[in-house]
């Protein structure tokens, strides 16, 4: 039982800390500039097939390196040709701009390398175990992963509230006439800040790609949670978004390990469920089925009575 819960607790860790890294631009890009991109899982998935295609002729780390800023870039050039003229119609033109883009990125990936899972390694150094603990290893890669995790929230923390950059970015969404007035080039700022965005899920993509698997649909597998951090944490919330991305990452894993059923707690009070009880279907499904509406479940309690989230948002 105690090993169950240690490796739990790491692997929810770990879970919760790439969710983080996946949504932490989504947030970063909504905060600063209103907008809610559907395409940010698809920027995701585009930096792993990169990231992929990199490695295999220059190595990892140089995927790891160049596929995120690769993906910053289009992402930037996306909200300089596209995104910013559709802005001025409000949101429901950028929802289905960004809609539209998330379509092309995943036919984009079918059409350059198929439909096949790629075959997109680990290097050798942060291949084996970390260390042994009740005869269970815990990976190298796994710890590399939350490490990048929480470097990368300390520096967006960072430069965010602490930095004369922060400061500009932050006065540019509530005041960008008088931030425009003071010689800063605020479509430049909202451009950047959309490319920062998507680099951020492309470094997700680039470090999660060998763990979960580089193949066309892992955008739509981690897209429907990441927009479950974002709304459970508070629209536009860093912190709310970390710690919304641990609660639902340690709540799953802790759900998919223990793999109980209502029926189990019921026979510790004695009370057999046989197939003629009422609603039998539910008494026995195990946690470990239902792991997966866990975090849908969270977010629409969480809508119900505090529609803000954890940590608020501004108005948009």
């Amino acid at each position: 039982m105690f090993e169950t819960i240690i490796f739990s607790l790491l692997n929810g860790l770990v879970y919760g800390l790439l969710l983080f890294l996946l949504s932490s631009g989504l947030t970063l890009i909504f905060s600063m500039m209103g907008v809610l991109n559907l395409a940010h899982a698809g920027f995701y998935m585009l930096s792993a097939y990169f990231a992929y295609s990199i490695s295999i002729h220059l190595g990892f780390w140089y995927g790891l390196l160049f596929a995120p800023l690769i993906v910053g870039f289009i992402g930037a050039m996306v909200e300089r040709y596209g995104l910013r003229k559709v802005h001025k119609f409000g949101h429901v033109p950028e929802l289905i701009f960004t809609f539209g883009v998330a379509f092309l990125l995943e036919e984009l990936v079918q059409f350059v390398w198929g439909r096949n899972q790629l075959a997109y390694n680990k290097p050798e150094i942060l291949e084996g175990s970390l260390f042994t603990l009740f005869g269970a290893d815990f990976p190298i890669y796994k710890m590399f992963m939350l490490i990048v995790s929480v470097v990368i929230f300390i520096i967006l923390l960072s430069v965010l509230k602490y930095t004369r950059t922060g400061l500009i970015i932050r006065a540019a969404v509530g005041h960008p006439n008088v931030v425009g007035m003071l010689g800063h080039n605020v479509p430049l700022i909202f451009m950047v800040t959309f490319g920062v965005g998507t680099a951020l899920a492309g470094i997700a993509g680039a470090i999660a790609g060998p763990v979960l698997g580089t193949y066309p649909g892992m955008a739509s597998g981690l897209g429907g949670i990441m927009f479950v951090v974002v709304i459970f944490g508070g629209l536009g919330s860093l912190g709310g978004a970390f710690i919304a991305s641990l609660m639902i990452g340690l709540i799953q894993t802790f759900a998919i390990a223990i793999d109980a059923s209502l029926s189990d707690v019921f026979l510790l009070m004695d009370i057999v469920i046989t197939e003629q009880t009422f609603m039998y279907d539910i008494w026995v499904t195990s946690l470990s089925q239902v792991a997966p509406l866990i975090p849908y479940l969270m977010m629409v309690v969480m809508l119900i009575f505090r529609p803000a989230g954890l940590m608020g948002a501004r108005e948009s």
